[in-house]
């Protein structure tokens, strides 16, 4: 695990702002599975847990948008943030799978998105330092 755990935070580290978006994007999606999962098994500590770090990743994002210079971009992925967070809070204190359906299927789409992004401009985009977040994501 702890290999993993480097891993990420080398590869994370040498990446541009497109990758590590689509890394929050699928860590999110990963979390919110885990606590579909810990839900349907009634594992509550399990759930608050992961539907916790879900959150914490949407809330990074959020906190990256820069609202000056992305202007209608960033307000419309505000939005959208403030529904996943919603379907999120929902999900977790209603152990409701169908809120976190809607989170993950919200998430999976702008990640399709940044996935296209990264995979037709990466090369034509000057690396960047990784993005600074607030607080360190664990995995």
């Amino acid at each position: 695990m702890q290999c993993a755990v480097a891993y990420k935070q080398v590869e994370i580290g040498t990446s541009d702002n497109v990758r590590v978006i689509s890394l929050l994007y699928e860590g999110a999606i990963n979390f919110i599975r885990i606590g579909k999962e810990k839900i349907k098994a009634g594992d509550v500590a399990g759930k608050g847990l992961y539907i916790g770090k879900a959150t914490a990743i949407v809330g990074e994002l959020v906190s990256s948008l820069n609202m000056e210079a992305g202007g209608e971009i960033a307000r419309n992925l505000g939005r959208l943030y403030d529904f996943v967070l919603d379907r999120l809070l929902h999900g977790n204190m209603k152990n409701d799978v169908k809120a976190l359906e809607n989170a993950e299927e919200v998430l999976k789409i702008l990640k399709d998105g940044w996935k296209q992004i990264e995979s037709t401009s990466a090369p034509a985009m000057p690396k960047q330092p990784a993005m600074k977040f607030s607080r360190e994501i664990r995995v």
